[in-house]
């Protein structure tokens, strides 16, 4: 039962009793025949009396809730707004779905899918039930008291033209629904439950669908030579892992990668160079892109996607401590590339330069994708509603900026010119972990670029959208788990066979 709700599918003819009874009109109030035929005629006049009454149009996500008329076997009468023919012809059916839910509450319900001049296919059904699971989802395990209302489980029973034919798309949508709701999980955990080692260990449950997965641990790290990302670890009391995930779907096992890179900084104090403490509590969430990263695995793992695909994640915790590493150090990262430490709070960047180094020298990906919480520069930009996104590939870029159109979860492409590589220059090391205030998320892009070499990269600062998210139709959640659909939109549309 993903996301907290129970979702079911019958034929237009079902008939049931209790619950509510959700149906949708237009701007001309006009019922589908399924639905006219469920409330009959009293329920036909209930709603043109209520709707005049309440001054109820039919506008897109708009409702009216009423009490069933008598005749029909239900609790509540929900009529949904979609708008005019041209609003119905570009429904969202995700937002459809999780507005639905918002509607429908806790209580179980048969939704009438269908109205006037419907044309739905089986997958917009499915992204239909995606919206309703992400909307129900709920974070409260730590709470010993709970409301009534957050006790119950939704219940929807789906009415459409083809219920088997809904049921089989469902089940990619559910993989997926998955996915986002382990991310939001990840991004919700408190520090002291979701330290390194326990984030590694969860990692590793994957392998129940097939994943392969490989941690690295210290001694590993320092053996290949890790030295940036140990050296924002050794402020911590606890140790830092590298996760490694492989879903090998595609027909040929051989057939390059694409990479998946999150950065897992399970706690960011800033270390020496300490954040301040108004919203520090707010810095569980700086591993967001890393949470990304795992909920897409899981997707593409769950729905048996046809594609290779690697994700790697670096986790660290970034502490103070007398062993803590400080500005002015020099550390030698991976790629042999030495880096003066100007601020320790500048240190996913850190982090994500030996795990792309590593992907790129270990499994050859036709091309990279990293996310990061990286810099507070890009919701300056961009606010908190889309993701920056650095690429040194056009057409990646494109592939990138497309799927997020079309899973919600939209991105706007940011300048990489050579000015913003110069600025992090070093006078003592090859290059500076910042180029200072200007361009912030322009810089920090610049040297990470440094560590792909000629594969086809994009980096994607979700600072703004990784965490402490704007709520929406589909997510009352304080970690949206973004990302997720984004990622698996593009696997399934540029890189399954």
């Amino acid at each position: 039962m993903a996301g907290g709700i129970e979702i079911a599918f019958e034929p237009l003819s079902s008939r049931g009793r209790g619950g509510d009874v959700v149906v949708f009109v237009g701007d001309d109030l006009a019922l589908s025949g399924p639905a006219a035929e469920i409330l009959g005629r009293p329920g036909a006049e209930l709603v043109a009396r209520a709707a005049a009454s309440e001054r109820f149009k039919g506008k897109a996500q708009s409702a009216l809730v009423l009490p069933a008329p008598a005749g029909v076997e239900a609790d509540r009468l929900v009529v949904i707004g979609l708008g005019s023919e041209k609003d119905r012809a570009k429904t969202d059916w995700t937002l459809l779905g999780g507005f639905t839910a918002g509607k429908v509450g806790g209580r179980s319900a048969r939704v009438v899918l269908d109205w006037p001049g419907y044309a739905g296919s089986a997958r917009d059904v499915a992204d239909f039930t995606l919206g309703a699971r992400l909307r129900s989802y709920r974070f409260d395990q730590y709470k010993t008291k709970k409301k009534d209302e957050d006790e119950a489980g939704a219940a929807l029973s789906l009415l459409v033209a083809d219920p088997s034919g809904a049921q089989a798309a469902a089940r990619d949508a559910a993989a997926v629904a998955e996915g986002v709701i382990l991310a939001r999980n990840l991004v919700n955990e408190p520090p002291n439950v979701l330290y390194p080692e326990e984030y590694a260990r969860r990692v590793s449950e994957l392998t129940s669908l097939g994943v392969e997965i490989e941690i690295l641990d210290v001694a590993r790290m320092k053996e290949l030579g890790m030295g940036a990302l140990l050296a924002v670890a050794q402020g911590s009391a606890r140790e830092p892992r590298v996760a490694i995930m492989r879903w090998n779907g595609a027909d040929d096992p051989s057939e390059p990668p694409l990479a998946l890179i999150g950065k897992g900084v399970v706690f960011d104090s800033g270390g020496v160079s300490i954040k301040s403490a108004g919203g520090m509590e707010d810095m569980k969430g700086d591993m967001g892109g890393s949470a990304a990263v795992v909920g897409t695995l899981h997707a593409l793992a769950a729905r048996k996607a046809k594609a290779n695909v690697v994700g790697a994640i670096g986790i660290v915790e970034n502490m103070p401590d007398g062993n803590s590493y400080r500005p002015s150090d020099i550390v030698t990262s991976l790629s042999g590339q030495t880096i003066e430490v100007i601020n320790t709070d500048a240190e996913g960047r850190l982090v994500l330069a030996d795990v792309l180094w590593h992907v790129q020298a270990t499994y050859k990906p036709k091309a990279m994708i990293d996310l990061a919480t990286l810099t507070g520069a890009i919701i300056v930009a961009l606010g908190q509603d889309i993701a920056g996104l650095f690429s040194n590939d056009d057409a990646l870029s494109a592939q990138i900026t497309a799927a997020g159109e079309a899973a919600g979860e939209k991105v706007w492409r940011m300048p990489l010119i050579p000015a913003f590589d110069k600025a992090i220059d070093s006078k003592f090391a090859d290059m500076k972990n910042t180029g200072g205030r200007h361009g912030g998320a322009a810089t920090a892009a610049a040297f990470l670029k440094r560590y792909v070499n000629d594969v086809p990269w994009a980096h994607l600062d979700i600072a703004g959208v990784g965490m402490s998210s704007t709520p929406s139709e589909i997510n009352r959640s304080w970690g949206a788990g973004w990302g997720v659909r984004l990622l698996d939109r593009l696997v399934r549309e540029h890189y399954e066979r």
